[in-house]
């Protein structure tokens, strides 16, 4: 039954009359939302999309590469991978070739493949390239008419089948391609973080129902939120992590909004609201500032698609639908289910928790009055230890990670590695140089390409530029077959003039592996000279394709908006806080110690992946920080830390107007929030870490960078660095202009005056809460 609502209740505002309108409501409220949840999880799995695993850069010499080899037709369009076969006896026998190209031909009938370029096959110009120099490794190359995920996954499937039952004696046969990697089940790390928060959720409330109330919200919003990402990618480009990192995100975020908003009931409760009150309480002040700190996260998240490129909207929007549904679930789905509990919140309490009635001042209150005893001092450290870790992001090297950082137990890994052996590091990554060349030229000033390019001392070898469409093709298949370990003679085509526009490709091995900067340096000789040079004056045109090609220009494109998309996530921080705490000095801290957290949140991935100083961690070899990683992190580190310093900055605030004492509003407010911050970060961190141990490299990168960026900020940040600067400061932290503070609008989230903790009229009594209560 519905407890009464208090006399002469005031109206608050809209977030007052959603709470109330929740609560009163709350049977109608929870039956939506668990409509919205079958549905939304019905629809998702009948109609999901599929995952991309290409992107397009607009303008880029890979997209031109790309967009001309499509136009060449079948063969060109779709995907690639590799049948790599290695014999110590050789591969020279009639009889094991023979068998071996029996394989091949089953492969070539499986669906979606449209051809097999046999290492064996004279009439393939490319074969000699195809067997290493001792002739004992070899591969195939595969050629899929898709480059969907999802669309090759069953194709894939009985490729692998066929290679496991070929059971040739003597050969190892492993598979090389996206298409043939292992990935791993959805729902493997998110338990881990879940039960985490769980365990943590019961250290802060001593209660299991407390407890389930911010689980229960998350669970309902990343469930929504992952079958809309599902749907979603049916018209958006979605990277095969993007459900993975909307549910990192969803899980955190949704539980850490659900815990502040609970806390708040949950104290409120304590100091002799009735539940409705509490509720109304919770949502108008907590439930504000979630919600401003909610659709900041979402701003910022929605503002990579400035940056173009369409993978990145789809990661965008994956993470801001979780945050998005958990967000609108605290403050109206929560609410309702409070409704139910009640005064029956500390129900099934844990033993401690009845014994532990105490005021969270003592340890936070002391702790504050520590730091500000010595606040340059503890400034100073708390600088230094941020600029350290922040160091080693100086050297940051953008790039993308490829099979070499795989588990050995991937067949792609050992893939690459037989590969390595056989042909060098640098054929793993292979640049595809497409060339456009009009009639009129002759063939050997198109080969005269090949030429200018070898002659790089970065390139271990170089192809013919091969034609693969235009007349030309017609006379090359009466070419000789090429000696074992030696391109195809066509010097006898040098004079052939092309009568047709023709395209044709070159493909160059690097000396280097595809993440080595050596590499990234040749392509960058092969763009702006080499190429350049070698066709002008002839109206061929060339462009540098391949996968290692595409990260690169994604890698350049993203460093160079990088320091633009922070510049504007900070500056809108900036002003967003101003116009909050009417202060110019606490958001330009805000913003330096966002930017310091978040520099050592980098330098910790660059040490880590970059430098190989895995600290126990499974993180594979080093290589470059994948490309996007930084800017998706800034973007969600940003408002998750604005969510930390609203709920901080805002009682600090509310106890300086109180009482005019800098310092004792400082300690105050540490005391009030502390620990409800802690265990908030608590449950990020946990949530977070637990990616980590999964398999993709990306998403490891993402949860361990997330991870420390939370530990940082809820510790070093908000335990040492805002005590401290703020004492130093002293009034000068509250000072605005009367000009700017006419200019900037105002922005309430602390709630009403009278939006204390005790019974709504009477004066509040002294606060005293059950262990874990906050805010």
């Amino acid at each position: 039954m519905n407890e009464p609502a208090e006399t002469a209740v005031r109206d608050r505002g809209l977030l007052d009359r959603l709470a109330r309108f929740c609560y009163h409501r709350r049977r109608i409220v929870l039956a939506t939302w668990v409509v919205v949840l079958i549905g939304m999880t019905v629809l998702g799995n009948s109609f999901a999309g599929e995952p991309s695993s290409n992107f397009t850069i607009p303008g880029s010499d890979f997209q031109k590469a790309q967009d001309l080899l499509k136009s060449a037709g079948a063969g060109f369009a779709g995907a690639r991978g590799e049948i790599v076969i290695q014999s110590d006896a050789g591969l020279s026998d009639p009889e094991l070739r023979r068998q071996l190209e029996s394989v091949f031909a089953e492969v070539g009938q499986v669906d979606l493949v449209v051809a097999v370029n046999s290492p064996f096959d004279p009439a393939n110009p490319r074969a000699a390239t195809q067997v290493s120099s001792d002739g004992t490794i070899a591969f195939a190359e595969l050629s899929f008419d898709s480059e969907s995920q999802e669309a090759l996954k069953a194709p894939s499937d009985e490729v692998r089948a066929i290679v496991e039952r070929s059971g040739i004696e003597g050969v190892r046969m492993e598979l090389s391609g996206f298409m043939f990697q292992v990935r791993e089940p959805p729902g493997a790390t998110e338990g881990i973080g879940l039960i985490a928060a769980v365990v943590i959720l019961l250290l802060s409330f001593g209660s299991v129902l407390a407890m389930g109330l911010p689980i229960i919200t998350a669970l309902f919003g990343i469930g929504i939120g992952l079958s809309a990402v599902s749907l979603l990618s049916n018209v958006m480009s979605m990277p095969d992590f993007a459900s993975q990192l909307a549910a990192m995100i969803g899980i955190g975020v949704g539980i850490d909004y659900a815990l502040f908003i609970v806390t708040r009931y949950r104290t409120a409760l304590h100091a002799g609201r009735s539940p409705e009150e509490a509720v109304a309480l919770a949502i108008r002040t907590s439930g504000k500032a979630v919600l401003f700190a909610g659709v900041t996260v979402v701003i910022s998240l929605l503002g990579m698609f400035l940056i173009g490129i369409e993978f990145l909207k789809g990661l965008a929007t994956g993470a801001s639908l979780a945050v998005g549904v958990t967000m609108l679930a605290s403050v109206t789905l929560l609410p309702a289910v409070m409704g139910f509990v009640g005064h029956k919140i500390d129900s099934l309490a844990l033993p401690w928790a009845r014994k532990s009635v105490t005021t969270e001042r003592n340890i936070w209150f002391r702790w504050s009055r520590i730091v500000q005893k010595r606040p340059l001092v503890m400034a100073l450290v708390g600088l230094a230890i941020l600029l350290g870790l922040a160091w080693p992001a100086l050297s940051i090297r953008l790039g993308s990670s490829d099979a070499g950082n795989l588990p050995t137990t991937d067949t792609t890994r050992r893939a690459y590695d037989l590969i390595s052996e056989g042909f060098g590091p640098g054929t793993n990554g292979p640049f595809i140089i497409a060339i456009e060349a009009p009639a009129g030229v002759t063939f050997g000033q198109l080969q005269q390409i090949s030429t200018e390019i070898g002659a790089d001392p970065g390139v271990a070898k170089v192809t013919p530029a091969i034609p693969i469409k235009g007349r030309i093709t017609e006379l090359m298949s009466a070419a000789p077959p090429a000696e074992p370990g030696r391109v195809p003679d066509l010097s006898a085509f040098a004079g052939v003039v092309l009568t047709d526009d023709t395209i044709a490709q070159v493909i160059v091995t690097p000396t280097t592996s595809p993440q080595d900067e050596a590499t990234v340096e040749l392509f960058k000789r092969l763009q702006s000279d080499v190429i350049p040079a070698a066709v002008t004056g002839t109206g061929i045109r060339a462009y540098v394709g391949g996968a290692t090609s595409a990260f690169e220009e994604l890698s350049t494109v993203l460093q160079e908006r990088l320091p633009i998309f922070i510049g504007a996530v900070l500056t809108l921080s900036f002003f967003l806080l101003m116009g909050v705490f009417r202060s110019v000095m606490v958001p330009l801290k805000a913003v330096i110690m966002n930017l310091l957290s978040i520099g050592a949140a980098y330098g910790v991935l660059v040490l880590v992946f970059q430098k190989g100083l895995t600290l126990g961690l499974d993180v594979g070899r080093e290589g470059p920080i994948e490309s996007f990683v930084p800017m998706m992190m800034f973007a969600i580190i940003f408002g998750l830390s604005m969510d930390y310093e609203v709920f901080l900055l805002s009682r600090i605030k509310e106890e300086y107007d109180r009482t005019g004492d800098n310092s004792t509003a400082v300690a105050d407010g540490l005391s009030h929030t502390a620990r409800v911050i802690t265990a908030a970060a608590a449950i990020m961190i946990c949530v977070f870490g637990s990616f980590i141990f999964g398999e993709g490299r990306v998403i490891k990168e993402f949860g361990l960078g997330l991870a420390v960026a939370v530990l940082i900020d809820a510790t070093i940040v908000r335990m040492i660095l805002v005590p401290a600067t703020m004492e130093l400061l002293g009034k000068a932290n509250w000072w605005l202009p009367k000009w700017l503070d006419r200019l900037i609008p105002k922005i309430s989230i602390e709630g009403n005056a009278d939006d204390h903790d005790g019974p709504a009229g009477p004066p509040a009594q002294p606060e005293r809460e059950l262990a874990g209560a906050g805010v």
